[in-house]
């Protein structure tokens, strides 16, 4: 269980809600908090089993608390610390965590747990795309047009009204954004709610998702686009420029993973090993939204 979780009394016909914290906000999580841990515990045994025979396993907990060290500080595995562990057992395993997609069976869990307490906003979302630098190349790598042609990778995010991510996707840093919105809606790690009349879900999004193919991704998948058309800028009464009051979320939620070093600059070739670490900072996000909710 994660954790206890205060309730508000139910109204007459009403039902329970999670009462937030008003506490500050976490600091910055070097290791693995024991609410998260025992998420983590549960899905490993699963995926895991303890074998009857042979030699014993590793501890898996020091492996993820070296993890979170490697993707937050961007150092490379055979310079990682001596008392963290080897880093060669670490590589491997988190090597096999993102080939059988823990970090996003994490990621989801922990959102599917704010939904129940809700703390996840579906009234509409916004995505966009960041570049950033490949520094050793790899797969799902192009030349970087911002960067002098330099190798590159982009990262294409949607996310809810507050920011938090829902799903993500990875191509190279020459491939336009327009063709990634379809992958991107579909990466969402949970099942999305309907959208109705009353709540249709709008999708923020900024000009380069205005042509035939950002259209069709979005409306072919039951959201309404708001995309401000090409040449056109929103002016406020006095004849001022304005900026988007929702789209912003998501530009503030691509300058929260690159707080992570490895994130900010991508040292894996390997582009699985390199999603699986978006996928654990989301997970980390989200983490972070609960514990306003929670009280460990």
């Amino acid at each position: 269980m994660l954790g206890l979780v205060k309730f508000r009394q139910p109204s007459k016909g009403g039902s329970a809600m999670a009462v937030q914290r008003t506490n500050d906000d976490m600091p910055t999580i070097w290791e693995i908090p024991e609410a998260l841990w025992v998420t983590f515990l549960d899905i490993l045994q699963r995926t895991y089993p303890a074998k009857q025979r042979g030699r014993r396993r590793c501890c898996f907990r020091l492996v993820l608390n070296t993890i979170l060290y490697r993707v937050r500080s961007g150092v490379q595995w055979n310079h990682l610390p001596k008392e963290l562990g080897d880093d060669s057992t670490v590589h491997r395993w988190f090597q096999r965590w993102c080939n059988d997609g823990v970090f996003k069976k994490i990621w989801a869990i922990l959102l599917e747990r704010c939904q129940e307490l809700g703390a996840v906003d579906w009234q509409w979302q916004s995505a966009d795309a960041r570049l950033g630098k490949a520094r050793f190349g790899g797969d799902k790598v192009g030349k970087n047009p911002t960067d002098r042609g330099k190798p590159g990778t982009k990262i294409s995010i949607v996310t809810e009204a507050n920011g938090r991510p829902l799903g993500l996707t990875i191509a190279g840093a020459n491939v336009h954004d327009t063709k990634l919105p379809a992958d991107t809606l579909d990466a969402i790690v949970v099942e999305r709610p309907e959208p109705s009349s009353e709540a249709p879900q709008p999708l923020c999004l900024d000009k380069a998702y205005h042509n035939p193919t950002g259209h069709e991704a979005t409306q072919s998948r039951n959201y309404g686009p708001h995309i401000r058309r090409i040449g056109e800028e929103k002016l406020n009464p006095n004849g001022e420029k304005t900026y988007p009051a929702r789209r912003w979320v998501v530009e503030r939620t691509i300058a929260w993973l690159t707080k992570f070093r490895a994130i900010l600059v991508r040292y894996d070739r390997n582009w699985e090993n390199f999603l699986g670490c978006l996928q654990f900072v989301c997970a980390l996000l989200w983490f972070r939204r609960l514990s306003k909710f929670c009280e460990f």
